[in-house]
């Protein structure tokens, strides 16, 4: 790592990026949340309001929402990392291979609107289908899955502050979530998913800087020839292993798509598992909810793809160069090609950009994390085991506490994975071993009426065993009866395949063997906003052991004046089960374009790149950045433009006179 002397910025640039635009997001994020909750009927006052934004959310947001929550510093240090370690096939795998994680869960999306349209979190659902024990080793699997996410946020933005400026890492792993935590608890949900949006917008504006640096204007490269000669020179230089030709320009590459399996598997359990994408399911409209997904998953594609394209080919580009440090593998490992890249190739410009381009990114998905464990703590483990019949006030109370006591969580496991040697790379290619039993469970609890309840808890807990045990014995048979933790392929592909493989088909064969018959009528009535003059029928599962059997009234309803349950009209079943096929099919055809149809012709080809073919390459990477940011930046504008008016409106009577601009509920005429 470089020392405080070398580094690109002064030390003040760090904590002035940290605490600074921190803060400044954080007072942008309160006058935004005070002026919603002045000129429009949505109040953060009110816990579903502060949890799932009442649920009215429409896709652009969404979509923008799930754009930025996805973007974590991973997804740009790490995709640049794998275009340094293997050449262009390591951005088609790392944005391949997260993407169509997205697309799959708009299938889970609309089964959640269809059966629990009131839910909080995925733990409800399992809660109430399968009772206490079952939502007690999910609850693990969540909370894990929250905990190494976050974790990795904050390692690699920390590591990149350190690099970049000489900070103290571990002033910045407790700074960072610092002004985070302010504009969550102030907003919840709502001003969670307009500050992805700001951050959205501002992320693809410096994507863009980079790319035309890279390809059009600086002397180092500034064209697409310049960077196949430099990239050709590479190649010639330190040949790939396992690269057709140890070529930087092939997708032959073994390591690649080694790689590739392992993004796959891992992306899985982060999206399946994580409250953060349930979270922006269960904000979204039920009519809109797919096309968010399938617009955010799409859109998304284009950030590591293009910016890992770009920065990370330049960092190989640059070998030698004598503005462009040395990487070591622990550098490489911490995802630092990239801010080594900007660095040499804009100096002090580059390195603020990077700066404030992880920052935005670090940020906005600690962002997602904290409200979406908020919900879990206050929703599965204080109101279901503390306080089953906690008002209105108390959830909204804990909800807050619960923000800012995970943003204190965040920092202190980042900081014991940075003492133990742990890097961000290390835990990304991990994830999937400890994560990735839980995906086919979580799946089938919410759409398959036939899941077992005791095949999924045999699958959860038998794969995540299984793939411990498989880590560990490759990597001892590997490594000489030695257990090497330094994340080799083949260590961390047998761990990833062996835990989502024995819990899929553990959880499918024993469902088929011995089905259930559940009634999802059930799950629907998780805080169904009506009235409740006698108790609702108790569900008894035949397996269940006695203190499991029942899911009492408490844990499924809620009294019918919470505002911000889901409108009875918008959940026509019909409508929502259209909806859910066409997830299914275009989610599927999507897959098979991007993981079978594209890549794997060109691995077998062992074609080597010419300009032409880098040319093509990179042009559609460049026109994929513009595409999405039509999708996710201007068109939640075009959407939202009654809303904007209506606030403008309210602004402008405050302001110039001619009334108050204050929103003020309609009242409904009684009926005669």
């Amino acid at each position: 790592m470089s020392s405080a002397a070398s580094t690109v910025l002064p030390q003040g640039a760090g904590y002035g990026v940290v605490i600074g635009i921190g803060l400044f997001f954080s007072v942008f994020m309160l006058l935004l949340t005070a002026l919603q909750s002045r000129y429009t009927s949505y109040k953060p006052s009110n816990s579903e309001e502060f949890s799932s934004a009442s649920r009215s959310v429409k896709p652009g947001l969404i979509a923008s929402g799930i754009v930025s929550a996805w973007t974590w510093a991973a997804t740009l240090l790490q995709s640049s990392a794998v275009a340094y370690k293997y050449g262009i096939s390591g951005p088609w795998w790392y944005g391949a291979g997260a993407t169509i994680q997205v697309l799959l869960f708009a299938q889970l999306a609309a089964k959640l609107k269809l059966n629990a349209p009131n839910a909080h979190t995925w733990l409800e659902i399992v809660a109430a289908r399968w009772g206490t024990l079952a939502h007690g080793i999910f609850l693990f699997f969540g909370l894990a899955t929250n905990i190494i996410v976050s974790s990795m946020l904050i390692l690699g933005g920390s590591a990149t502050v350190t690099d970049l400026t000489g900070m103290s890492t571990i002033a910045a792993m407790f700074l960072i979530p610092l002004g985070v935590a302010i504009y969550v608890v102030a907003g919840g949900m709502r001003a969670t998913l307009l500050c992805d949006y700001t951050h959205t917008t501002v992320l693809f504006a410096i994507i863009l800087t980079f790319v035309f640096t890279v390809y059009a204007t600086s002397d180092k490269i500034g064209s697409i020839s310049k960077m196949h000669e430099l990239l050709t020179a590479a190649s010639a230089a330190a040949p790939i292993d396992g690269n057709a030709g140890g070529s930087y320009l092939t997708m032959r590459s073994r390591n690649g798509l080694i790689f590739g399996v392992i993004n796959i598997i891992g992306n899985f359990a982060t999206v399946f598992n994580d409250q953060a994408y349930w979270q922006r399911a269960i904000a979204s409209r039920p009519a809109s909810c797919v096309k968010a997904y399938l617009l955010g998953g799409i859109a998304w594609f284009a950030i590591p793809f293009t910016f890992a394209t770009t920065l990370g080919l330049a960092a190989v580009a640059l070998k030698g160069d004598p503005d462009m440090r040395v990487l070591l593998p622990a550098d490489v490992s911490a995802g630092l090609p990239a801010p080594a890249a900007a660095a040499a190739l804009l100096g002090q410009a580059g390195g603020a950009a990077m700066l404030v381009l992880l920052f935005l990114a670090v940020t906005s998905a600690t962002s997602a994390e904290l409200i979406a464990v908020s919900s879990i703590l206050t929703y599965d483990v204080y109101k279901r085991y503390i306080n089953p019949q906690a008002t209105e006030t108390q959830i909204l109370r804990v909800s807050h506490y619960m923000v800012a006591f995970y943003a204190l969580v965040m920092s202190l496991a980042g900081l014991i994975f940075f003492y133990i040697g742990v890097s961000m790379g290390w835990l990304y290619t991990f994830m999937g071993v400890v994560l990735g039993s839980a995906v086919v469970p979580i799946a089938l609890c919410v759409t398959w009426k036939k899941a077992n309840k005791w095949g999924c808890i045999v699958a959860a807990v038998g794969g995540f065993l299984a793939g411990i045990v498989a880590w560990l014995v490759t990597t001892a048979t590997l490594n000489g009866s030695i257990i090497n933790t330094s994340g080799g392929d083949f260590e961390m592909l047998a761990g990833n395949l062996a835990s989502i493989g024995v819990g899929g088909i553990i959880a499918v064969g024993w469902s088929l063997i011995s089905p259930a018959d559940f009634d999802f009528d059930i799950t629907r009535a998780i805080n169904a906003p009506r009235h409740h003059t006698s108790q609702p029928k108790e569900y008894i599962e035949k397996a269940d052991e006695e203190e499991d059997k029942k899911v009492t009234s408490a844990e499924i309803q809620s009294v019918s004046d919470v505002i911000g349950l889901t409108d009875e009209s918008d959940l026509n079943p019909v409508e929502l089960n259209k909806a859910f096929k066409f997830a299914a099919w275009s989610s599927l055809a999507l897959l098979v374009i991007m993981i079978l149809v594209i890549p794997l012709p060109l691995f077998f080809a062992q074609t080597i790149y010419g300009v032409r073919g880098l040319e093509a390459w990179v042009v559609i990477g460049i026109i994929w950045v513009f595409c999405s940011c039509f999708a996710v930046v201007l068109y939640p504008l075009w959407e939202s433009r009654q809303a904007l008016l209506m606030v403008s409106r309210g602004i402008l009577k405050d302001v110039f006179g001619g009334g108050s601009g204050k929103y003020i509920e309609p009242v409904e005429k009684p009926s005669v």
